[in-house]
């Protein structure tokens, strides 16, 4: 069955390949203007979203291959004193992340997947059920909450267990052309509750 971006331009064939090419190719094309309006209006939003559920300890990304920037979200984060985190890969256990707290004075470096995280510092690291919420990167989400990412599992290992703690609570955040009506989804992938565009916000179950 093929896919369909929410600006009705047919994704297809619906295998995961065709859609991570086709999506972030999509995205990549978002002008400098599209790229820098959408991200404010989704910092906004996400931040209204934060202060209702008074989340204090929020992980990020740092934005990478044309993702929903970021940077205006952890600029209004840090103005609120919202405490920000970031994940780098884990140095001995693959496919798994660490998370650490991030500021102004926040050293950071490329990781083996090209990737800006923060130096290791087991003095700022935090366990995924300290935060409150998690903003996730993805490639694609569908009409019932499901996620796409890029194919390596970290961000559904660390949210295996969000459900039986409730925290980190999943926020997924995209440009609106990450939207496409149908996923099809493995037994490990985690779906998410809540999801952030620039145009909209969803809520799932």
């Amino acid at each position: 069955m093929p896919v369909t971006a929410d600006n009705n331009q047919e994704i297809a064939p619906n295998s995961p390949k065709a859609i991570r090419k086709a999506v972030r190719t999509a995205r990549r094309n978002l002008s400098l203007t599209q790229q820098k309006e959408g991200s404010i209006l989704a910092a906004k939003s996400a931040l209204d979203k934060l202060k209702q559920i008074q989340a204090s300890k929020v992980a990020l990304y740092l934005t990478n291959d044309g993702e929903l920037d970021t940077a205006p979200l952890i600029e209004m984060l840090w103005q609120h004193g919202i405490e920000v985190y970031l994940p780098r890969l884990h140095p001995f256990s693959a496919g798994n992340l660490l998370f650490l707290q991030y500021d102004q004075k926040t050293t950071l470096e490329k990781n083996s997947l090209g990737i800006w995280e923060p130096k290791l510092d087991i003095t700022q690291m935090i366990l995924p059920h300290q935060m409150d919420v998690m903003i996730t990167p993805l490639v694609a989400f569908d009409e019932v909450g499901n996620r796409m990412g890029m194919g390596g599992g970290y961000y559904d290992r660390t949210l295996a267990n969000w459900q039986a703690t409730g925290k980190p609570f999943p926020i997924g955040y995209a440009h609106n052309c990450q939207k496409v009506s149908q996923l099809a989804c493995q037994l490990w992938d985690i779906p998410l509750p809540f999801i952030i565009t620039p145009s909209k916000s969803y809520s799932f179950g």
